[in-house]
């Protein structure tokens, strides 16, 4: 599925209608993941931001760039919200040194990550794929697959 967003407040939009179907569900096999690609400033972060909004987070989202991750409580059937840039990672063996196939194992967790092309390798098949573009200066092209 393709959306067009000509704003911040439209990507945040996007983010928070895809986290509340998800949370409509439940993940049996495991967390729920999501890997989020596309160029530098196409709006990753954004989108998580409006995605832990809808879910009731509270804190501040900034991008984890310089800590890997950063963990969020949630209430209701998911219980932590984990975000990871993979940005920095040489690759997938140090996202496993984090714990990340504990982290998903376990169907009370959502896992954003951006930069998700770079430790492909250890990401479950059964995810949901972001690929954001830029289409001008405030339009981004917002390719969701399932």
């Amino acid at each position: 599925m393709i959306k067009v967003s000509k704003s911040l407040n439209a990507t945040q939009k996007i983010a928070s209608d895809l986290a509340k179907k998800i949370i409509s569900t439940k993940s049996i096999d495991g967390a729920y993941v999501i890997g989020l690609e596309g160029e530098l400033g196409a709006g990753k972060t954004t989108f998580v931001k409006g995605f832990a909004k809808a879910l009731g987070v509270k804190e501040r989202i900034t991008s984890p760039t310089f800590v890997i991750m950063k963990r969020y409580e949630l209430r209701g059937v998911y219980k932590l919200l984990y975000h990871i840039d993979a940005y920095r990672l040489k690759d997938e063996k140090e996202l496993i040194q984090l714990g990340i196939e504990e982290i998903f194992s376990n169907p009370g967790n959502i896992v954003l990550i951006e930069w998700a092309d770079r430790v492909k390798k250890v990401l479950p098949k059964n995810r949901i794929s972001i690929h954001m573009d830029h289409v001008s200066k405030k339009e981004r092209k917002i390719n969701i697959t399932e």
